[in-house]
């Protein structure tokens, strides 16, 4: 064949050079046709949308062109001429076609009827090549680059925090732990415990389930840093909305009280969706008709509206007062469910809702304890149809303060004795916040099961591919 420099389909879509000799690479969606010619929908993973090949049967053999199925991969050097039918401006006459890899029809999954989302996860591997799941991993990049533009645009920096730990920052204690001991044959010291000073790090450690006490560090020295990394939680939860694997934005910026977290919160959360809106227009729409038919609309709304802020009591009295039906009961110091969340949300308010100054006891040990000794200043950002998307706080800077909570809730102080060092040296007021990226994902693509946004999504009994 011709040595013509590949173009992408995307960019093929936009030429308007008709005559020009195009080379063109992808995976055929579909190819039909009757006696004399033969059209081709080749796609090539840039774009949702399909470039047309009209096939001459005339000047192809028929045994070159019956392997030529859903699935095969082709190589095609033809004209650009102005398209016949409806919907794009210009189609691919073939002069040469060169078979990469066929796909027998009889044993390749992906044929051109619909399939179930529960299905396509069986197939992870090859979900990819569906328009659902083309669409929702290319805007998986585009919403990756946008976290990153918008920090480095701010002047925050990057900092990498440690996958491996020996930390829990929620203190939750659902920990996958990261070991290279025989399992057939563990140490045991003289009490029959296990002797973590045989383990590689001479000490028992985990997989991370949040960067954000190592993020405090650099807010200490740097002002203004973010990670973007993923996080493990070992927690039993078969539900549409967790996973075992899952990436984690944590900014931590010192001098921020809980309004400024509360104002970067929602710029952020804007300036993501107003980008996936700038950026992944094909991809949403899509994903619009075929899922979600008020994807656009909400996604529009929350840009253009002003988020409700609110403290948590208040809200426990609009959900006491609503009349309304709940699975989990709502009192004041209950953990609020995504139900209540969603109620909030969706009915009450009809708009994006910030909680603020939550229990002390349903959150967790580092945000700052308000004066009333009740409550902390803690904030969560819920969403219609996600509930909770954002959940951070302003953190506690006082070391007294601090270390007496932690030792109230019987944790032991020794072990975090180098984020305490951060208030006892130089010590700041300073807030952050974390963004579960399948949370976003969840809310920008409109799919209802987190599993569905995320590659090869880890959840109990699940770690195929």
């Amino acid at each position: 064949m011709e040595t013509i420099r590949r173009t992408k389909i995307s960019d093929l879509l936009q030429r308007e050079d008709f005559g020009a000799t195009i080379s063109v690479k992808g995976w055929v969606r579909t190819r039909r046709g009757n006696k004399n010619v033969n059209f081709i929908n080749l796609n090539d993973g840039s774009t949702i949308n399909n470039i047309q090949i009209v096939v001459d049967l005339a000047s192809f053999s028929e045994d070159h062109l019956k392997v030529i199925t859903t699935g095969s991969c082709i190589h095609v050097i033809g004209t650009l001429v102005e398209s016949q039918g409806q919907g794009q401006k210009g189609e691919i006459q073939a002069k040469e076609i060169e078979i990469y890899g066929t796909a027998d029809p009889a044993t390749y999954p992906l044929q051109k009827k619909g399939h179930s989302l529960e299905f396509l996860r069986e197939i992870a591997h090859l979900r990819p090549r569906t328009n659902t799941f083309g669409a929702i991993f290319r805007m998986r990049h585009h919403m990756s680059f946008a976290i990153h533009k918008y920090f480095n645009d701010k002047g925050f920096y990057y900092l990498h925090t440690p996958i491996i730990t020996a930390s829990d920052a929620e203190g939750a204690g659902a920990m996958f732990q990261a070991t290279t001991l025989n399992l057939n044959n563990i140490p045991r010291t003289e009490e029959g415990k296990i002797n973590y000073t045989e383990d590689f790090f001479g000490r028992q450690t985990n997989l991370t389930v949040s960067g954000q006490l190592e993020g405090e560090l650099g807010a200490m020295a740097l002002g203004g840093v973010y990670t973007f990394g993923p996080t493990f939680r070992a927690e039993n939860s078969n539900t549409p909305r967790h996973l075992a694997e899952f990436w984690m934005i944590e900014p931590e910026v010192a001098f921020y009280d809980i309004h400024d977290n509360m104002d970067l919160a929602e710029d952020f959360l804007k300036y993501l969706i107003r980008y996936a809106l700038d950026n992944c227009k094909d991809d949403i729409q899509f994903l619009n008709d075929m899922f979600d038919k008020e994807l656009v609309e909400r996604l529009n709304f929350v840009v253009a509206n002003d988020f409700v802020r609110l403290t948590y009591t208040e809200g426990v009295k609009i959900l006491e007062e609503s009349g309304a039906k709940f699975e989990f009961p709502v009192y004041w110091g209950a953990d609020l469910q995504s139900e209540h969340e969603r109620y909030l949300v969706e009915n009450h308010f009809k708009r994006p809702v910030i909680l603020t100054d939550y229990p002390k006891e349903i959150k967790s040990f580092y945000m700052k304890q308000n004066e009333d000794g009740k409550t902390v200043r803690g904030m969560d950002v819920l969403f219609p149809k996600i509930g909770e998307i954002i959940g951070g706080s302003e953190r506690e800077a006082d070391y007294d303060k601090l270390t007496k909570h932690m030792e109230s809730l019987g944790m032991d102080i020794n072990t975090l004795w180098w984020y305490l060092d951060t208030r006892r040296f130089g010590t700041a007021p300073h807030a952050g916040f974390g963004l579960g990226f399948e949370r976003l994902m969840l809310f920008v693509t409109g799919m209802a099961n987190i599993r569905d946004v995320i590659p090869f999504p880890r959840t109990p009994n699940n770690a195929e591919f």
